[in-house]
């Protein structure tokens, strides 16, 4: 029985290697289509359990970013797979935040229009979900829970008792959380605003105003926990990596067309 699973283990480990649109190895072993049928489904949920605005010239503006921001992200990255199409709510929530699911479903809270003073402000945010789809990270984040989960049953076959095998899979549930999940959501958050920083500068929205507006979320959400044990880099990590990569960004802003969406 241990055999048989390590030999599983082994097997998906091998066959589930991959790497992401900025050439970092990733382990993704959900198939795609699993995926996007739950994110399908997550999403119809939450349109029926959360008020939507239909007012028609907040869904036209959003519709259009959302539209730019695709079209730069398959120009700018061409071998990432996306999603065959689309759909974008506006929901009627405080929280200054958006989402994006696997199957190609993005979600925009009214206090993101509220908070972002500009289209570029705005598009940094659903630039940044969209590069979570094209990098697959729901599905990374969805195998690495699995794989921390196998390898906790594995130890607890080789356990010699119930009481060692109970600390051993205490200790190994904290380390997963501090050494893997944690730091790896970091990552995924990371190479989102990266990719995310390029695709909209090819888009056609200025890419300097990213650093304004993660300035305005760090006025807005006032005290963060300490980046250890943060599931994203704080405010202060991420604005100084956006202005590092600014250089390559402004080159690809520059040689696009503005975009205007109208008010």
């Amino acid at each position: 029985m241990k055999s048989l699973i390590l030999a599983l283990l082994a097997v998906l480990l091998l066959t589930g290697c991959q790497e992401s649109p900025t050439g970092r190895n990733r382990l993704a072993l959900v198939p795609e289509n699993v995926l996007a049928d739950m994110a399908q489904d997550s999403f119809e949920q939450m349109k029926q359990q959360n008020p939507v605005i239909s007012e028609p010239a907040i869904n036209r503006r959003v519709q259009c970013i959302t539209r730019e921001l695709i079209k730069a992200a398959e120009a700018q990255y061409p071998g990432a797979p996306l999603p065959e199409s689309w759909q974008v709510a506006v929901f009627d929530n405080p929280a200054p935040n958006a989402f994006a699911l696997p199957g190609g479903q993005i979600g925009v809270h009214s206090g993101l229009l509220r908070l972002a003073e500009n289209e570029a402000q705005l598009a940094t945010v659903i630039g940044h979900e969209i590069a979570h789809v094209m990098a697959g990270h729901g599905n990374e984040r969805l195998t690495q829970q699995m794989g921390v989960e196998a390898v906790m049953m594995v130890v607890g076959l080789f356990a010699e008792s119930e009481i060692a095998e109970d600390k051993i899979q205490q200790a190994l549930g904290i380390g997963a959380q501090l050494g893997i999940t944690l730091p790896f959501s970091r990552a995924h958050e990371e190479e989102a605003d990266l990719m995310g920083l390029k695709i909209m500068a090819r888009a056609g929205f200025d890419p300097g105003q990213s650093v304004k507006l993660w300035q305005n979320m760090a006025q807005a959400s006032g005290s963060q926990p300490m980046e250890f044990l943060s599931t994203h880099p704080n405010h202060d990590s991420r604005i100084e990596s956006l202005k590092n990569h600014m250089s390559t960004a402004n080159q690809l802003f520059g040689q696009a067309q503005p975009t205007n969406c109208g008010a």
